[in-house]
């Protein structure tokens, strides 16, 4: 992980580079910055459907780059409450804006989710890979 990559000390990430924002029984999440420096340009994500079930630790959707195909995965049970809609038109706000404007989805949970790191301890996670 470099010096520059940004890690935002008000989110709360996953071990499998997802960023996670908890506001009362709704998540909204993404990749973390390290993430989408890693995959370089995304060229294509695959978005699920609004209400479709989620189950924590499962294949969510796939992001595509130029040089990888990489998968999202949830980190709660529960199912899809938005997407955002603007990332079919220009999924490259993924790697301009990932904690902003290329935010991915939102999941209503029905449990609040379990293990998710704090900024410090993803530091620690994406500095070791």
């Amino acid at each position: 992980m470099s010096e520059t990559t940004k890690v935002p000390e008000n989110l709360q990430y996953t071990a499998t580079h997802e960023w996670v924002r908890v506001e009362g029984s709704v998540l909204t999440m993404g990749i973390t910055d390290h993430a989408q420096s890693e995959l370089t340009d995304v060229v294509y994500v695959t978005l699920p459907a609004v209400g479709q079930p989620v189950h924590e630790k499962q294949v969510l959707l796939t992001l595509e780059s130029v040089k990888t195909v990489a998968d999202v995965y949830a980190p709660a049970n529960g199912k899809v409450a938005r997407v955002n809609e603007e990332l079919t038109k220009d999924p490259g706000l993924v790697n301009k804006d990932p904690y902003g404007k290329g935010w991915i989805l939102a999941i209503e949970f029905s449990a609040p989710p379990t293990g998710l790191l704090s900024a410090e301890k993803y530091k620690s996670l994406a500095a070791s890979h």
